[in-house]
């Protein structure tokens, strides 16, 4: 019986290698910022991007949150695309734990324009909320692992300035978006990159294989200043060293591999063409693939047939399904996927 598991990135267990350098972590307490290893895994995710500091915390919805609630103030609006995961699946977390809003853009696979980005941005007459945060995504979950085009970012993050808004990036997959630019071991592109941004997230628990972890980095003021609010959510951690040494392990040796799971991902892609109830997917640029399926196939129905075989997949939409490869997947365990999604029998 097959056993595949492509529901997300998140589902990876640490490797051996990884759980000995967890075991051999030296900690300390980390609200009192004494634990060496988060120390050493904030300032190093700080440097990689040209940024002043770091805040090691349990998530990435936290530190996204984290860095809202820090730019904005009550009554403010953030603009964001629609497809954010900010937005769509962090619980309503803006509203209720910064109290802003949200204005949506329309863009394209979670990817906007500095144009549509201006036109999102409210009047300062006292009728209006206030727009104060744009947040970006990159790689976009919901838009299939979309990376942001290097131009679009700078065009974005210029007028946004120009416009007295503050920018954060949700990182959440960044490494992706990096390997799929092939820049993560450029420091130059990494610092330009990080200078786009007054925030970003950056998660360990999806491609890089960690347990649990995200890193939050910006100026020392906004640190300073997501330092409190961390400890209002609930998210101060004590001898969290062992978690922060997976993330330091992971960034010396899981990032340069991610290129395996976008190869994967794109095999995966071109097979799902292939199956009787696939009616497209769209374009594979990293490790999601996304495709839509015909019309009165339900992505339910479809993803338990499919984990009936031991393929496990997720129901993105009624009418989408969504595939992520990770590192405990292997080169047999994806063909044999393939072979079943090239099936010329309806399931």
């Amino acid at each position: 019986m097959l056993n595949i598991d492509l529901r997300s990135d998140t589902v990876t267990r640490p490797t051996e290698a990884m759980r000995s350098t967890m075991n051999s972590a030296i900690t300390g307490d980390d609200v009192f910022a004494e634990d060496p290893e988060i120390n050493t895994l904030q300032d190093r995710c700080a440097m990689m991007f040209g940024m002043e500091a770091g805040l090691f915390c349990p998530s990435g919805t936290m530190t996204n949150q984290i860095a809202i609630s820090v730019h904005t103030s009550p009554g403010d609006e953030v603009i964001c695309d629609k497809l954010s995961h900010i937005y769509n699946y962090e619980g309503g977390g803006i509203a209720r734990l910064s109290g802003a809003s949200v204005h949506l853009v329309d863009g394209d696979r979670g990817r906007f324009t500095s144009s549509q980005m201006k036109s999102s941005i409210n009047p300062l007459a006292s009728h209006f909320a206030k727009t104060t945060l744009v947040s970006l995504e990159d790689t976009c979950n919901k838009g299939g692992g979309s990376v942001w085009d290097m131009t679009m970012l700078r065009e974005v993050s210029h007028e946004a300035r120009k416009s007295g808004l503050a920018v954060h990036l949700d990182g959440a997959r960044l490494w992706n978006a990096l390997v799929a630019r092939g820049v993560q071991n450029n420091t130059d592109a990494l610092i330009e990159y990080g200078s786009l941004f007054d925030s970003i997230s950056l998660c360990f628990s999806k491609g890089l294989g960690c347990p649990v972890g995200s890193v939050l980095i910006g100026s020392k003021d906004f640190i300073s200043r997501a330092h409190r609010v961390r400890k209002v959510f609930g998210g101060g951690m004590r001898q969290a060293g062992f978690v922060a040494a997976a993330g330091i392990y992971a960034l010396d040796h899981n990032i340069d591999r991610l290129v395996i799971d976008h190869d994967r991902a794109k095999k995966l892609g071109e097979a799902a063409l292939y199956h009787p109830s696939v009616k497209s997917c769209d374009e594979v640029i990293t490790n999601i693939v996304i495709i839509e399926l015909k019309d009165g196939v339900d992505a339910e129905s479809l993803v338990s047939e499919w984990g009936k075989l031991g393929i496990h997949c997720f129901p993105f939409s009624p009418t989408s399904v969504r595939f992520v490869t990770h590192m405990d997947n292997t080169d047999e365990q994806v063909e044999e996927a393939c072979e079943l999604l090239m099936s010329n029998t309806k399931l």
